[in-house]
């Protein structure tokens, strides 16, 4: 096995990982602008199949949530998870001037937050931060 990683994904391979995930695949349009303006994604390959993911969103300012980290399962434990989140904030660190503060969120699958606090996340809540919060909103015909 031979992963590579590139910064390219078509609509069908981004919800195939997402479905791995067992998260909800999303429309063709959807798919596409989420893809389109993330200023940062990186995607492993074995072969030509993808195999995980991983997007940044940011303002450009101050503010970048890391988002749809996933790596499907017969993949993970082998450090592909692990290179695309030191990509990711390798990149934040490339487009700061010193001095410069940027704050990163995200949200962890359920048993998965360790794997981030070894990047320096923390989890929430604490004694200084309150809880995450999420809303899915589904669009009903009128």
């Amino acid at each position: 096995m031979d992963i590579t990683y590139r910064n390219d994904i078509t609509i069908s391979e981004y919800n195939k990982l997402r479905v791995s995930a067992s998260w909800d695949a999303v429309s063709e349009r959807q798919a596409r602008a989420g893809i389109c303006c993330s200023p940062f994604m990186i995607v492993a390959y074995d072969g030509e199949e993808a195999v995980g993911m991983a997007r940044l969103l940011h303002d450009g300012g101050f503010q970048a949530f890391i988002v749809d980290v996933v790596v499907m399962p017969e993949y993970q434990r082998m450090g592909i998870g692990k290179e695309m989140i030191n990509s990711i904030i390798d990149y934040i660190y490339s487009h700061l001037d010193e001095g410069e503060i940027i704050y990163v969120g995200l949200m962890s699958a359920k048993g998965k937050e360790e794997f981030y606090e070894q990047f320096g996340f923390t989890q929430r809540p604490n004694d200084s931060l309150g809880s995450g919060m999420t809303q899915k909103i589904i669009r009903k015909s009128r």
